[in-house]
């Protein structure tokens, strides 16, 4: 209904128009739901079975679209043939998961995953990833990172996600202000630190001793020598010098956390620069100045920031009530591009209103808490870990695409589950969903 309200023209007014998107959508739901109950009526022990197959033939096709499909907007992303198109990059979703779950099935640990398991279980999640980068289609790719959370829940060190929110905050953070700022902001966060674990209160005193004796001493280095060093230059080099410090102390004392504390600060500065070189030469100039908009550093109403202002104009719009069905204007003179596809959601805004957009979020939120019940009352690995994935799968997508909707996250093209115009979407998140129903209903059985 909201494919047909986003594209509606005169006409065409039939709602089984198959020459038209929403027409062709009613077809990919009836495909979708004669996979779903095909896959119900499978052996159970046939995901299991075929798993690491599914997960090869996943690769093959994503490595065959990079050399044999035709070039879209800079990106091979689709197998076309005549009018059926099909992207890969959302069926290696499903054999990524399947994949993930024998594998951590297999390996028989009971709390803390093993760094063997961690870095297989890595590889196996990020190397479609990275195919997938390739064509280029960065967003389709992030949702793979996701799955770092399921990891999470079977085992991996918190740490882990705790250096990952740091990653992401730097890269930000590097985007927007000054290296010097960051620095300085690195190293009194390693110092607070630092007091937490430690609890001495002279010892705390004695680190920021010996750091400001190092900064003091480059800095008159530099007066008395006219060297005429920059604040970075000097901050460094303090941090270098009171670092080997700090490990000679940590050595002897026994402290073996200092080290760690200082690789992650040493670490996290390097990174902190590294930022410019991977923002002027790995992303795309789309992608550069989407971030750059929607971190404020520029404005561009009328280009690459057209989509998303038109897109807040229109859910703002719609008020508390919305406008009424087939009545949204933004959508009606197709002020808003891609509106059946990545941009669905403002249909739903101009037209239901804020009332219409709490009960779609409200859905979608049911949904996922439904799948996180049924993912924890599996009694075999793989069926809890394949639940799992699901549901980080789902929240990236659902919490990017409405997120990018109202100018809270860059676009990077995701679609919303079971909204958006696509196929192989929507095929997709059926079967993902039907596989889970099919080994929730032989939870009690033996899987192996």
């Amino acid at each position: 209904m909201n494919i047909y309200a986003a594209v509606y023209n005169d006409e065409h007014r039939s709602l089984l128009d198959f020459t038209q998107r929403y027409g062709l959508q009613l077809i990919w739901i009836v495909i979708s739901l004669i996979f779903g109950m095909m896959i119900l009526y499978l052996e159970v022990n046939f995901f299991t079975f075929f798993t690491y197959i599914i997960y090869a033939l996943a690769i093959l096709l994503l490595l065959a679209v990079l050399f044999f499909a035709r070039e879209v907007n800079g990106a091979r992303s689709w197998f076309s043939i005549g009018a059926f198109r099909m992207q890969p990059s959302e069926f290696a979703k499903i054999a990524t998961v399947l994949a993930l779950a024998k594998y951590l099935s297999s390996q028989g640990y009971k709390q803390q995953m093993p760094w063997r398991t961690l870095i297989i279980a890595t590889v196996i999640m990020l190397f479609p990833a990275l195919l997938i980068v390739a064509q280029p289609d960065a967003g389709s790719a992030l949702v793979y990172f996701s799955l770092f959370l399921m990891l999470f829940r079977e085992g991996m060190s918190p740490n882990i996600l705790l250096l990952g929110a740091l990653v992401i905050l730097l890269f930000f953070a590097a985007l927007i202000t000054e290296q010097l700022n960051i620095i300085i902001a690195l190293v009194i966060l390693a110092f607070f630190i630092f007091s937490l674990l430690r609890r001495k209160l002279k010892d705390l005193a004695l680190s920021v001793l010996i750091f400001g004796f190092a900064l003091l001493a480059f800095w008159l280095f530099s007066y008395f020598l006219h060297r005429n060093y920059t604040p970075y230059r000097i901050i460094f080099s303090s941090i270098i010098l009171s670092s080997l410090v700090y490990i000679y102390l940590s050595i002897r004392y026994k402290l073996r956390y200092v080290p760690v504390l200082l690789a992650i600060l040493l670490g996290s500065v390097a990174f902190s620069y590294s930022v410019d070189y991977v923002f002027d030469h790995i992303l795309e100039k789309h992608q550069q100045k989407r971030l750059t908009i929607l971190l404020g550093i520029e404005s561009d109403p009328k280009g690459l920031g057209y989509n998303v202002n038109q897109s807040k104009i229109a859910i703002g719009s719609g008020g508390f009530a919305g406008k009424g069905y087939l009545h949204g204007t933004q959508t009606k003179f197709n002020f808003v591009p891609e509106q059946s596809t990545d941009f669905i959601f403002c249909t739903v805004g101009e037209e239901w209103g804020f009332m219409g957009s709490f009960v779609i979020i409200l859905l979608m939120t049911l949904l996922l808490l439904r799948l996180l019940y049924i993912a924890e009352r599996q009694r075999s690995t793989y069926s809890r870990v394949y639940g799992y994935g699901i549901v980080c799968i789902m929240f990236t997508h659902i919490a990017v695409n409405i997120g990018m909707t109202i100018g809270l996250l860059p676009v990077i093209g995701i679609p919303l589950p079971f909204f958006s115009y696509g196929g192989s979407s929507l095929l997709t998140f059926t079967i993902l969903l039907f596989i889970m129903l099919r080994l929730d209903a032989s939870r009690l059985e033996m899987i192996k």
